[in-house]
């Protein structure tokens, strides 16, 4: 287990190419948000969607949701993309709104029990951002046990997860932990699953049919 200040220039390029190289090995990495830190691995590698699921406690039940480096991944990972979905992109990305779609049934892709489906969100974080731009998409969930608090900071992260994890990039104390908001867009009318960083008012300017589940 290696640990970088992303603070500094040096460890920061450090701990990318590191952070970068376990992913492609299949490996753990905790990564600052802007909401909380997050645990994550390859997303098409389904052993190292379990490894994350593990070292939180997690089961199946409570997939993990995908975080992209940029729109541009999105397409790697959906299917028949909703123009609802492009245009919440393109006002809320970077940022907190996870969109749920259907992925391609050609790629290797489980991060849970989803019937199909995936949760994709583009973090609106330097160091996050530049992790996944060379790495692809990350299965990425808060980097708490199960029922303890998502940490806002590095030190919260590794005293829960310890050794579970190859590498910890620490970007400082994070914004806030508020969640992303959540929006289905799987269902024929779309559905607002949870509420946060994004109000249910701001997003039905964009699509008015949403409604509150």
């Amino acid at each position: 287990m290696r640990r970088f200040d992303c603070s500094n220039e040096e460890q920061r390029e450090a701990g990318l190419r590191e952070a970068a190289a376990a992913v492609k090995d299949g490996r753990l990495v905790v990564l600052p948000t802007d909401t909380v830190y997050g645990v994550g691995g390859d997303a098409f590698d389904p052993a190292a969607v379990n490894r994350v699921l593990a070292a939180k406690g997690r089961g199946r039940n409570m997939p993990s949701p995908v975080l992209v480096g940029g729109p541009e991944q999105v397409d790697d990972l959906a299917e028949e993309l909703p123009a609802q979905a492009r245009e919440l992109m393109s006002l809320f990305w970077p940022g907190g709104l996870t969109l749920i779609v259907r992925h391609r049934p050609s790629i290797t892709l489980d991060v849970g029990d989803t019937g199909g489906t995936v949760g994709i969100r583009m973090p609106d974080h330097p160091v996050a951002l530049d992790l996944l731009r060379r790495t692809g998409p990350m299965a990425v969930s808060s980097a708490n046990l199960t029922g303890r608090p998502s940490p806002q900071d590095c030190d919260a992260a590794q005293g829960m997860l310890g050794d579970s994890v190859a590498v910890y990039l620490d970007g400082g104390a994070t914004a806030a932990a508020v969640p992303s908001s959540i929006v289905d867009l799987t269902c024929a009318e779309p559905v607002l699953l949870r509420a946060g960083a994004i109000t249910l008012e701001e997003l039905r300017r964009i699509v008015p049919t949403l409604r509150e589940r």
